[in-house]
């Protein structure tokens, strides 16, 4: 990695680029998932207009693959299908389908490119969870690839569950595939997120050196791996990555975009042609059409992210922010399209959040005036259990300086007495 650690809008660490840092000089992409495994988080329920506008939104920020659903679902989510492959959009628009010709069909039928075709590869899911044989699955793998193939698709073979099969039974069924059937990229599927970062690499290899086709990671969040795993992958040479808007997918989720995206660019030196200034903004999208809500501290897109409360930061940031912001975060909120850092009122300030919040409001005190108001900002904040709005610092203000005003020279008079 030739990248340096240093920009303008962040500051990585000089131990990333090493002479035994990867390359990552081959193209990687970014192919999404939110409208289909996105949608599965329980509770989530797009409609056919919800899809579209994420759809657009996807392309608008670069996305370079697009998983519109799986068409056999519902008409509706046929309708979705169809009509974002036929939007014209500058993205590879993907259907999702069972290895079944039925699937395949529908998934023709709408216009697609691609599709994503899922089989079960561990025998115990294969023989307990679909109560087939493993040569079932096979032939259902083989006769679908073919189909699909023939009838123009890129063929992307998903087998589900490949990271808990014997690594045998999984190697044994996606060359059967490929050797008779169809297979154009093949899925690193880690169905329930359960790959150690250790293990990614040697996953990568064996399937590698046992298919020759290009790779493209599944990976979920069940540990909070996926990231990880995910930027281990690409650097073992993965040249897809699919990923969901926030991570939203099954249980814990499926990998975040966002997180890594903006690793590969600032970690990794490797930018991959994704807008990340539009990242904040499709997060909130995507948030609320699936109404879940994120955490205020998600990295990249979380609404408080910016936001500092702590005293000792708050100081770094007065001191650095005309000449060297960057100093006071891994990068700035403008790479990732969120608002200007910003001092906030809480337990934790300290006088230079006080100071900033005067400054701000066009407000002067005194030092003594400052040092009681933080002493009362600190106060309200505990019994808020949460941060002061300007209103509330207004009032804390008015208050100190009357009391100020008010007990001044009694307190000078006290002072002087014998």
């Amino acid at each position: 990695m030739t990248a340096a650690p240093h920009d303008e809008r962040w500051i990585a660490s000089p131990w990333n680029h090493g002479p035994e840092a990867p390359a990552l000089d081959h193209e990687i992409k970014i192919h999404d998932v939110t409208l289909r495994d996105g949608e599965q988080q329980t509770g989530v329920a797009f409609s056919a207009s919800d899809k579209i506008r994420i759809a657009e939104a996807l392309a608008e920020a670069g996305v370079h693959r697009i998983e519109a659903g799986l068409p056999a679902v519902s008409s509706e989510d046929e309708k979705a299908v169809r009509t974002i492959a036929n939007m014209g959009l500058p993205a590879t628009i993907f259907a999702f389908s069972r290895c079944m010709i039925e699937d395949v069909k529908r998934a023709i039928d709408c216009g697609v490119a691609g599709v994503v075709m899922e089989i079960p590869s561990s025998r115990h899911l294969i023989e307990a969870g679909y109560r087939w044989s493993v040569e079932k699955a096979v032939e259902l793998s083989i006769e679908a690839t073919r189909f699909a193939h023939e009838n123009g698709l890129l063929v992307s073979f998903f087998p589900i569950d490949a990271t808990r099969a014997e690594s045998e039974d999984y190697l044994s069924l996606v060359e059967a595939v490929a050797k008779d059937g169809h297979i154009d990229s093949l899925g690193l599927v880690d169905t329930f997120g359960v790959l150690a970062p250790h293990a990614v690499e040697r996953f990568v290899r064996a399937s590698r050196e046992r298919l020759d086709v290009p790779l493209e990671t599944h990976f979920h969040m069940d540990y909070g791996l996926g990231v990880a795993n995910t930027l281990t992958a690409a650097a073992a040479g993965a040249t897809v990555l699919q990923t969901t808007v926030s991570g939203l997918g099954e249980r814990a989720g499926n990998t975040p975009m966002e997180e890594t995206v903006v690793a590969l660019k600032t970690l990794y030196g490797k930018d991959i042609g994704i807008k990340t200034e539009a990242l904040t903004p499709l997060a909130r999208l995507v948030a609320k059409l699936s109404g879940v809500e994120q955490p205020s501290n998600r990295p990249v897109t979380g609404k408080r992210l910016f936001q500092i409360e702590s005293g000792i930061v708050s100081s770094w940031w007065r001191n650095v922010r005309e000449s060297a912001p960057a100093e006071v975060f891994p990068y700035l909120p403008s790479l990732v399209g969120q608002e200007e850092p910003r001092l906030v009122l809480g337990k934790g300030s300290g006088l230079d959040n006080v100071k900033d919040a005067l400054e701000r409001l066009g407000m002067q005190a005194t030092d003594e005036e400052i040092s009681e108001i933080l002493t009362a900002v600190k106060k309200r904040a505990l019994e808020l259990r949460g941060l002061l709005d300007d209103d509330e610092f207004r009032g804390i203000v008015r208050q100190v300086q009357q009391q100020k005003a008010l007990s001044g020279p009694l307190t000078e008079q006290a002072v002087a007495a014998p």
